[in-house]
Protein backbone atom coordinates (compact mmCIF):
# COMPACT_ATOMS: atom_id res chain seq x y z
CA UNK A 1 0.00 0.00 0.00
CA UNK A 2 1.22 3.53 -0.72
CA UNK A 3 1.54 6.08 2.07
CA UNK A 4 -1.25 8.22 0.58
CA UNK A 5 -3.61 5.26 0.99
CA UNK A 6 -2.96 5.30 4.74
CA UNK A 7 -3.95 8.96 4.92
CA UNK A 8 -7.21 8.16 3.11
CA UNK A 9 -8.08 5.50 5.71
CA UNK A 10 -7.51 7.66 8.82
CA UNK A 11 -9.68 10.78 8.50
CA UNK A 12 -9.25 12.58 11.85
CA UNK A 13 -8.89 12.00 15.58
CA UNK A 14 -12.07 12.20 17.64
CA UNK A 15 -11.54 14.73 20.44
CA UNK A 16 -14.29 14.34 23.04
CA UNK A 17 -14.35 14.14 26.81
CA UNK A 18 -14.86 10.38 26.64
CA UNK A 19 -11.95 9.87 24.22
CA UNK A 20 -9.66 12.00 26.40
CA UNK A 21 -10.42 9.77 29.41
CA UNK A 22 -9.68 6.65 27.32
CA UNK A 23 -6.40 8.20 26.17
CA UNK A 24 -5.02 7.71 29.70
CA UNK A 25 -5.47 3.94 29.18
CA UNK A 26 -3.65 4.02 25.83
CA UNK A 27 -6.84 3.99 23.71
CA UNK A 28 -7.16 6.51 20.89
CA UNK A 29 -10.29 7.19 18.84
CA UNK A 30 -10.17 8.05 15.13
CA UNK A 31 -12.73 8.76 12.43
CA UNK A 32 -11.94 6.34 9.59
CA UNK A 33 -13.15 5.55 6.08
CA UNK A 34 -16.43 3.56 6.15
CA UNK A 35 -14.98 0.77 3.99
CA UNK A 36 -11.76 0.37 6.03
CA UNK A 37 -11.10 -2.98 7.71
CA UNK A 38 -9.51 -3.49 11.13
CA UNK A 39 -6.29 -4.75 9.55
CA UNK A 40 -6.05 -1.71 7.24
CA UNK A 41 -6.66 0.62 10.20
CA UNK A 42 -3.96 -1.14 12.24
CA UNK A 43 -1.43 -0.90 9.40
CA UNK A 44 -2.24 2.78 8.78
CA UNK A 45 -1.85 3.78 12.45
CA UNK A 46 1.43 1.86 12.75
CA UNK A 47 2.87 3.44 9.58
CA UNK A 48 1.68 7.02 10.21
CA UNK A 49 2.48 7.32 13.94
CA UNK A 50 5.26 4.67 14.22
CA UNK A 51 3.66 2.86 17.18
CA UNK A 52 2.66 -0.75 17.95
CA UNK A 53 -1.11 -1.40 17.90
CA UNK A 54 -2.43 -4.25 20.05
CA UNK A 55 -6.14 -4.07 19.16
CA UNK A 56 -8.64 -2.23 16.98
CA UNK A 57 -12.36 -1.93 17.75
CA UNK A 58 -14.66 -0.37 15.17
CA UNK A 59 -18.21 0.94 15.16
CA UNK A 60 -20.47 2.23 12.42
CA UNK A 61 -22.17 5.52 13.25
CA UNK A 62 -25.66 5.78 11.79
CA UNK A 63 -26.68 8.90 9.86
CA UNK A 64 -28.67 11.46 11.84
CA UNK A 65 -31.76 13.29 10.64
CA UNK A 66 -31.16 16.99 9.98
CA UNK A 67 -33.53 19.68 8.82
CA UNK A 68 -32.83 22.81 6.79
CA UNK A 69 -35.99 24.87 6.57
CA UNK A 70 -38.76 22.55 5.50
CA UNK A 71 -36.41 19.99 3.93
CA UNK A 72 -35.27 16.98 5.90
CA UNK A 73 -32.26 14.90 5.10
CA UNK A 74 -29.60 12.69 6.63
CA UNK A 75 -25.98 13.24 7.52
CA UNK A 76 -23.40 10.89 6.04
CA UNK A 77 -22.72 7.61 7.80
CA UNK A 78 -19.29 7.37 9.40
CA UNK A 79 -17.08 4.82 11.07
CA UNK A 80 -15.05 5.21 14.25
CA UNK A 81 -12.13 3.10 15.41
CA UNK A 82 -10.80 2.76 18.96
CA UNK A 83 -7.13 1.81 18.74
CA UNK A 84 -5.28 0.35 21.74
CA UNK A 85 -1.52 0.84 21.76
CA UNK A 86 1.18 -1.31 23.30
CA UNK A 87 2.23 -0.58 26.89
CA UNK A 88 4.14 2.69 27.27
CA UNK A 89 3.46 4.06 23.77
CA UNK A 90 1.61 7.30 23.06
CA UNK A 91 0.46 9.36 20.09
CA UNK A 92 0.88 13.14 20.16
CA UNK A 93 -2.24 14.57 18.53
CA UNK A 94 -1.09 18.17 18.92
Amino acid sequence: MKDTKYLEIIKAPVITEKSQIAKAEGKYTFKVAPNATKLEIKDAIEKIFKVKVTSVRTMNVKPKKRRVGRYTGLTNRTKKAIVTLAEGQTIDLG
